[in-house]
């Protein structure tokens, strides 16, 4: 089976994390998240010889979309998205008003993400997991021994509930059920800050940590600390 070559690229004001995702084999990428520097992402698939296949997003907020168009008119790559985040995209303009910047209507996504449907690349293929709770769509994307997670799950932390869409219990929930049931020596790419692991999280994150004897009942409430 192949292995993902993985790039990180941390752009804009925003410090947002893009990742190109190649199968070495077929030459064959998706990109995820595109945020603000369409130039540099599209450089790198330029010098890398990769061909995008298509744009994947995690969620649809400001710092994850911003590249979108200029992506989508330099490749034609079609961008994936969950439809509980379909709302949030189409309203990209005002989230960039509200930071006082500017940035036109996006393209509409050709295809819709869902839950047990794997997104494949190439000879790659990643799980889709429906993780709501940063906001309504938000989708995280594994295999292959990494797990893309957005703005769900960060290193020592968790993503921000206080925008629309967004829920604790929610959130504290799709952590526990969908991204700690993964193999711990799972790597962790989030859509800030450095990679982790499911292992580490598990072990050390204040706000999600799973303590080994506590019950499932306790292990499913508000966070620790």
């Amino acid at each position: 089976m192949a292995e993902p070559r993985i790039v990180a690229l941390t752009n804009g004001a925003f410090a947002e994390n893009c990742y190109l995702v190649a199968d070495p084999r077929t030459r064959e990428a998706v990109v995820v998240d595109p945020g603000e520097e369409a130039d540099l992402f599209l450089s790198r698939l330029r010098t890398e010889g990769w061909t995008l296949r298509a744009i994947w997003l995690t969620h649809a907020h400001l710092d994850h979309v911003a590249g979108i168009a200029a992506v989508r008119a330099a490749t034609g790559a079609p961008v994936w998205l969950h439809p509980g985040d379909r709302a949030l995209y189409d309203h990209a303009p005002d989230q960039a008003r509200a930071f006082g910047l500017r940035l036109d209507p996006l393209p509409p996504p050709e295809r819709e993400f869902a839950e047990g449907e794997p997104a494949r690349v190439g000879g790659l293929s990643f799980d889709v997991l429906h993780t709501p709770g940063h906001s309504l769509g938000s989708v995280s994307l594994a295999g292959h021994g990494v797990v893309f997670v957005g703005d769900v799950l960060f290193a020592g932390s968790i993503g921000r509930t206080d925008l629309p869409g967004g829920d604790a219990g929610t959130l504290l929930a799709s952590i526990r059920e969908k991204l700690y049931a993964l193999p711990n020596d799972t790597v962790v790419h989030a859509g800030h800050g450095p990679a982790t692991t499911i292992g580490a999280e598990k072990a050390h994150n204040p706000f999600v940590r799973l303590v080994p004897g506590v019950n499932a009942r306790t292990a499913a409430g508000g966070a620790d600390g």
